[in-house]
C-alpha cells in the first residue's frame, strides 16, 4: 500500500483496485483496517487506533483518499465535503468518442440488494441528484481519456452517468462490457488542512494497464495543475522533488 503523505491529523493513501474502502459482507480486507494496523505497529500503540473515514472509492476503482487521525480532522473534513470544498479529481478511460468536453446531470436511485444504481425520474422517491464535469484530455484507438470533477458524490456515479450515455468506462464489469481492471483513479484530492488552515493538494498517477497509452497527457495535465496550485500558494504534498 502506497502512502503519499502522514502527519497527526491526516493520512493520505493510494487505495488498490479491488480493495474495499471499509469492511463490508465479503470479509476481504479493507483499507480502514490495513491502515488502522499499520498505524498501531508503527507507532507501537498498545490500544485501539482512531482512523475516520470521511469519504469512499469504489471497490473496483483505485486512487487517493484521505483518512482522519483525529475526531477534530474528521469533523473539519466531513463539514468540507458537506459544503462541497474538497475537491477531487478523477481520470477515466471510456469506450468511444464522447464530446470535447461537457456536464452531465441525472437523478440516481440505488438497489442495495444488487449493489448497483440506475438513472432513475425527478422526484422519484429515494433519487437523488447527480452531477459532474468532464473533459477530453486524448483519444486513442477507439477509447477516451477524460478527466472527471465530480459535483456531488453518489454511489457509482462516474461509471453509471458515462455508461448510460454510450460511453462505459474500460474494464467495467457492472455498468460496461467487462475486462481485467476498471480504468477509474482518483487522482487529486484538494482541501484546507484541517488544523493549519492551508489549502493542499495531493497528486497521483495509476498504474494500471488501461492508462498506459495515455500517460504523457495524464503528467501535462497534472503539471498544469501543480503550476496553477503553486501560484496561489497551495501546499502539493509530498513536496515536488
Amino acid at each position: 500500500m502506497k502512502i503519499l503523505y502522514e502527519d497527526n491529523h491526516l493520512l493520505v493513501a493510494e487505495k488498490p483496485a479491488g480493495i474495499p474502502a471499509q469492511a463490508d459482507a465479503s470479509g476481504a480486507a479493507d483499507m480502514l483496517t490495513l491502515l488502522r494496523a499499520y498505524l498501531k505497529e508503527k507507532y507501537q500503540k498498545s490500544g485501539a487506533v482512531y482512523l475516520g473515514l470521511v469519504h469512499r472509492l469504489d471497490r473496483p476503482a483505485s486512487g487517493l483518499m484521505v483518512f482522519a487521525r483525529t475526531s477534530k480532522a474528521a469533523g473539519r473534513l466531513s463539514e468540507q465535503i458537506r459544503q462541497g470544498e474538497m475537491q477531487k479529481g478523477y481520470f477515466a478511460v471510456v469506450q468511444g468518442a464522447p464530446p470535447r468536453e461537457g456536464r452531465m446531470e441525472d437523478y440516481l436511485l440505488k438497489d442495495p440488494r444488487k449493489n448497483q444504481s440506475r438513472i432513475a425520474r425527478p422526484g422519484e422517491r429515494g433519487a437523488k441528484k447527480a452531477a459532474l464535469e468532464y473533459e477530453v484530455l486524448q483519444q486513442k484507438s477507439g477509447q477516451a481519456l477524460v478527466r472527471v470533477r465530480l459535483l456531488t458524490g453518489r454511489p457509482h456515479q462516474i461509471r453509471l452517468q458515462f455508461a448510460s450515455r454510450g460511453w462505459p468506462l474500460a474494464g467495467d464489469a457492472k455498468y460496461g462490457s467487462g475486462g481485467q481492471d476498471l480504468a477509474l483513479y482518483s487522482y487529486f484530492l484538494g482541501f484546507a488542512h484541517p488544523t493549519k488552515r492551508q489549502e493542499v493538494r495531493f497528486f497521483s498517477l495509476p498504474s494500471a494497464p488501461a492508462f498506459a497509452p495515455f500517460g504523457q497527457a495524464m503528467r501535462q495535465t497534472i503539471d498544469a495543475q501543480k503550476k496553477a496550485a503553486a501560484e496561489l500558494g497551495e501546499a502539493i504534498l509530498p513536496e515536488d522533488e
